[in-house]
């Protein structure tokens, strides 16, 4: 539990050295700058479907189950060849009484609850993202500890969407990859109908309060050099357009096992 209480409270802590002059260059969306780079952006065709779909996590652990949900409605919702599930949960037993017989109230649409299938959960279950050992497997010992892995890594949520079926590509920012290739990849699927990208970044680079973050991202401005990030947890942030190299920076940082980094995802070929 002290494990999972760490990660959980680094969402909170105070940003590293040169955390102000990081944050002076992040630009909030309700401002005019942010409507003017908006406007005249070039690459921002996934900004529209996933500000629809939008919602913010429901907890301090869900960045990236929120992120997941919101593309994976942003790229479904309109698909009726795909059945998407119903979430249960969201209506109490007293709630459930009052509904007249034959009428279903509840949406089609991925919910944080319901993106925790079985598949997904073989790649890491909900309580082990809140810190729950992983059983050990092969020939681990039998009740053996395996140390918690909270949170939830960039490799571990590509696994968990394409166990929904999604084609994943997982680019590790580290030192192999340019910034001129990421730069490229970016930005050619923001211009682009049909795939979306989720971001996993270390939020000090950006000069922001906590720690490893997930979001979305949603556009890209060329005269400012800035890409836009829907942050899925605006209860203590905004969504913000980051300086492209602050970006970079901030994906190209260690994590568990290896660096950040992000995800370019789209509908797997049927």
């Amino acid at each position: 539990m002290r494990i999972l209480a760490l990660a959980l409270a680094l969402c909170l802590l105070p940003g590293a050295a040169g955390a102000d002059t990081a944050a002076s260059a992040l630009v909030p969306f309700a401002s005019p700058e942010s409507i003017q780079r908006l406007a005249r952006s070039q690459h921002k065709v996934d900004f529209f479907h996933l500000a629809n779909h939008f919602e913010s996590q429901s907890n301090k652990a869900f960045c990236g189950p929120t992120s997941s949900v919101i593309v994976l409605n942003a790229l479904r919702s309109d698909n009726d060849r795909i059945a998407k599930p119903e979430d249960p949960s969201l209506l109490g037993d007293d709630v459930k009484k009052l509904v007249p017989p034959g009428f279903d109230p509840l949406f089609h649409r991925y919910t944080q609850n319901d993106f925790f299938t079985p598949e997904v959960e073989q790649v890491k279950s909900r309580l082990e993202v809140f810190g729950k050992p992983r059983a050990p497997k092969g020939n681990g010992a039998p009740g053996g500890a395996v140390r918690p892995d909270p949170g939830i890594q960039l490799r571990q949520l590509a696994a968990m969407l394409t166990a929904h079926g999604l084609e994943v590509a997982a680019r590790v920012v580290d030192d192999r990859l340019e910034e001129a290739t990421i730069r490229r990849e970016l930005t050619d699927n923001l211009g682009t109908e049909g795939n979306y990208v989720i971001i996993n970044y270390h939020r000090p680079a950006l000069g922001q309060a906590g720690g490893g973050h997930i979001s979305p991202l949603a556009a890209y401005d060329q005269a400012s050099d800035s890409f836009l990030i829907l942050d899925v947890n605006p209860n203590g942030q905004t969504w913000v357009w980051a300086p492209a190299a602050a970006l970079i920076k901030a994906m190209r940082t260690k994590d568990v096992v290896e660096n950040r980094g992000y995800l370019l995802i789209k509908e797997a070929s049927r």
